[in-house]
């Protein structure tokens, strides 16, 4: 049994991304409707809170690492998920926007702490071989928090109330707290194992690629960091105001928490079908094959017809699915694991605060035209432009 808890901690690390990403990147939006209907504030006034969560999270992104190995990723992840309980507690008694605002600075630490760069360093510690496996299985839980928190907050909201609401998801952050608490070691050797794949791990190879300096230097890094940053502008914009533009064009709440479970839902599928085309043929083929299918769907999109709505979700979601395993999988590849750390590190933060502003942007043009057409043609642009940067990936090692 022993000899298997790799994948316990494989297992706890998607638990964790399920909990923490989905409640505050998609499960937040499904209170937008009552929180803008109660207070009457604007929706770019109200996304203003997920800019400040996410360009926060990404800039203090790198150290996180730092962090972890001086007190321990266990630690750090107790800590953010009482964090994430205190977060929702104040959340159900807010009173102004200053207090959203506040809340979402502790969204920041929350997912700095018990997030995706923690639950990637805790998997990476128990793994060797099969690591790729075991980081697949532990990001499966975004996909997984964004299909189930929007449909569970929609459904406690018309049964409790939005405030009530929130104090129902604190039981989530509490199980997750348990889970940690039993099961999640930091390091195998804390048990006297050794990470999984151990005798089969090859050194040598981790030594080869360009230095970070170098790296910055390269087309590809700025290439690969412009179309992340791009691409999560177009995904965290368009999928945090979904739920709004689904009742905006006059779905009943739970349709339209249905319409992002369903993103989420085929962006899992995507992850799967790109990852699968990714190992059998060329990766920067199919990363570009992988922001046109977006590109498609988000110019559906931006032509506001109801009638292709659902198709442009799906290709939208599909071509969104693969894309954070290619920019990696890219990256690894074209400049090596010397510095790979630092440089994923580095396009992390460019991508967080592309989200940020993609969230925040996109409701403040809504504030201003009265519709969502303009926020969804600045996606198709950008999605654009990230196409064209795609095709100027070229390797550098080997």
């Amino acid at each position: 049994m022993k000899a298997k808890y790799g994948w316990v901690i494989a297992f706890c690390a998607m638990v964790t991304l399920w909990v923490t990403n989905g409640i505050i990147i998609p499960g937040i939006t499904a209170f937008d409707p009552a929180l803008l209907e109660e207070f009457g504030w604007g929706r770019g006034d109200l996304k203003l809170r997920d800019l400040l969560t996410f360009v926060l999270a990404g800039l203090l992104g790198p150290l996180a690492g730092a962090v972890a190995d001086r007190f321990g990723v266990k630690r750090m992840m107790l800590f953010g998920a009482a964090l994430l309980a205190v977060c929702l507690y104040l959340y159900g008694r807010i009173g102004s926007l200053t207090h959203v605002y506040a809340i979402h600075v502790g969204f920041a630490f929350v997912l700095l702490t018990c997030g995706l760069i923690v639950a990637m360093m805790l998997v990476s510690h128990w793994f060797v071989r099969h690591r790729g496996t075991a980081i697949g299985l532990a990001l499966v839980g975004t996909s997984f928090g964004g299909m189930f928190f929007p449909k569970l907050a929609t459904w406690l909201i018309g049964r409790h109330g939005w405030r009530e609401a929130f104090t129902w998801e604190i039981l989530f952050p509490v199980g997750l707290f348990v889970l940690i608490l039993v099961l999640v070691r930091s390091k195998p050797s804390d048990i006297g194992l050794e990470p999984v794949g151990h005798d089969h791990a090859q050194a040598p190879a981790a030594a080869t690629g360009l230095e970070f300096a170098e790296a910055i230097k390269t087309p590809t890094f700025w290439a690969l960091a412009a179309a992340a940053m791009a691409t999560f502008y177009s995904i965290l914009g368009f999928s945090s105001n979904l739920i709004l533009h689904l009742r905006d064009l006059g779905f009943e709440p739970q349709k339209a928490a249905s319409g992002l479970s369903l993103l989420f839902l085929l962006a899992l599928i995507g992850k799967f079908v790109f990852g699968f085309l990714a190992d059998h043929l060329n990766k920067k083929w199919v990363f570009i094959g992988n922001i046109a299918v977006m590109l498609v769907g988000a110019l559906l999109l931006a032509t506001m017809n109801v009638g292709v709505l659902w198709v442009a979700i799906m290709l939208f979601a599909l071509g969104w699915g693969g894309l954070y395993t290619l920019i990696q999988l890219l990256t690894v590849d074209t400049m090596g694991l010397k510095a790979a750390g630092k440089i994923l590190g580095t396009i992390t933060t460019f991508d967080a605060i592309g989200g940020g502003l993609g969230i925040w942007l996109t409701g403040y043009l809504y504030d201003r035209t009265g519709s969502y057409q303009s926020a969804f043609i600045v996606v198709a642009v950008l999605i654009a432009l990230a196409l064209g940067a795609a095709t100027q990936v070229r390797s550098y090692v080997r």
